[in-house]
């Protein structure tokens, strides 16, 4: 599972899918082993721990969690001696002895092998009865950079977050006096020379947002924050470049500005950002909709016409539902090698395994047909796509619209660059 440095939707989900699946396993006594090796180690210097491991495990006194151990050891190094060096981010492999299914025996399942989207800091080996997983659910965290400018008119704050953490960059003074007159002023003289005051600082605080925030690559959004309704009014005018404007994702209220407003912020933000993703999927699903709804010929769903679709090029993005469990099977004939595909529920892929049994070939009729393969058909549907350079969106079901696209379009959709032709 390799994954770019902008994390998208659909490594997302492998990501949280694979940790979902370990996160079910658990183990009798210290029989599970967990492997972190971060970028810059030699395979050769973990290999030789992994073996100084096997050593130290004789001393277990249970000679059933010994030999499990000791086997899952082996699978780990083997696994490890297919790598030359360790990759970029780093390395993550998880095996072990798992109880099946109450009928008293253990099976070693894995080793799971994980890329990390992001370059783990961590060399841990260890041995339990669970796969610790905590460190790669760390990763799933939205970590893209968000601006965050509070405003009232006494001060601006300039801050940055990305993922838990935030900087404070700059905070700014606004040097305008309050809202009782100076002796000696009429109350219309005195709110006109405010109300220049105040443009002036948001012109002020516009330049200072852009010098800060248009320097940030791949800034995901802006969240504009203060007491009052002085952020309302920055927000309507055209004080930030427009490349920021159009980034504002979200205006909040707080009691303050300057550090305590930082941490109000900080305490909303996982909300606020959650919604940013939510906003993003409703978009996504809403061109389909329209796409479909004006029949323009732009938009197709269900497995066949989408994959008709992305075997012609002409998908421009493939629509995922979350919700899927579904696999795609490939049956062949060991015999003649005949062959075809069938997708089905996950849930009856061992039920339709077995009903093989004496079944001939419809090619050579010889009882040899068999499951030669089989893929979520997220992954075989996104593999499809990539390799014709289509964006992939996994959608979730939290919004109306993911609703819409599970419930009444199958889950699988696709919004295309050019009209599907019957010869397509």
């Amino acid at each position: 599972m390799v994954m770019s440095q902008k994390r998208t939707s659909l490594e997302r989900f492998r990501l949280k899918r694979t940790l979902d699946y370990l996160a079910r396993k658990e183990g009798r006594g210290t029989e599970l082993v967990s492997l972190y090796v971060p970028p810059g180690r030699q395979i050769s210097e973990v290999a030789q721990m992994l073996k100084d491991e096997w050593g130290t495990s004789s001393n277990i006194k249970s000679n059933t969690t010994r030999k499990n151990v000791q086997d899952a050891i082996v699978k780990v190094i083997q696994r490890l001696k297919l790598f030359r060096t360790v990759p970029e981010n780093g390395l993550v492999i998880f095996c072990g002895a798992i109880p099946q299914n109450g009928l008293g025996s253990e099976k070693i399942e894995g080793p799971y092998v994980v890329i990390p989207p992001e370059p783990i800091g961590i060399y841990l080996y260890r041995c339990d009865n669970k796969f610790h997983i905590e460190y790669l659910m760390d990763l799933l965290k939205e970590t893209e950079t968000y601006g965050i400018l509070l405003i009232d008119t006494s001060a601006a704050t300039f801050a940055a977050l990305r993922g838990s953490r935030m900087e404070i960059i700059e905070e700014i003074t606004s040097g305008i006096p309050g809202k009782h007159r100076a002796g000696g002023q009429s109350a219309r003289r005195f709110e006109r020379l405010r109300e220049m005051q105040v443009q002036e600082f948001f012109k002020r605080v516009g330049t200072h947002a852009n010098e800060n925030f248009l320097l940030i690559p791949d800034l995901k959004g802006i969240i504009l924050g203060g007491a009052g309704p002085t952020k309302y009014d920055f927000d309507k005018g055209r004080y930030i470049d427009y490349r920021l404007k159009e980034k504002i994702v979200a205006i909040v209220d707080t009691a303050y500005t300057g550090e305590q407003g930082i941490d109000e912020i900080l305490e909303r933000a996982p909300d606020i950002i959650k919604n940013v993703r939510y906003v993003e999927e409703k978009r996504i699903v809403q061109k389909f909709l329209y796409e479909i709804g004006h029949d323009t010929g732009l938009a197709t769903y269900g497995e066949k016409e989408v994959r008709r679709a992305l075997n012609a090029n002409l998908v421009d993005t493939l629509l995922l539902s979350e919700a899927l469990n579904t696999t795609r099977v490939k049956v062949e004939c060991t015999s003649c090698g005949h062959a075809y595909f069938k997708t089905m529920k996950t849930t009856e892929v061992a039920e339709f395994e077995q009903s093989f049994s004496g079944v001939p070939c419809p090619k050579c009729q010889t009882p040899k047909l068999q499951v030669s393969e089989r893929k979520d058909i997220v992954d075989e549907l996104a593999e499809l796509a990539e390799q014709t350079n289509t964006n992939v969106e996994v959608i979730s079901t939290e919004t109306e619209e993911g609703q819409m696209l599970w419930k009444s379009f199958g889950g699988i959709a696709a919004i295309l660059r050019y009209k599907l032709t019957n010869q397509s």
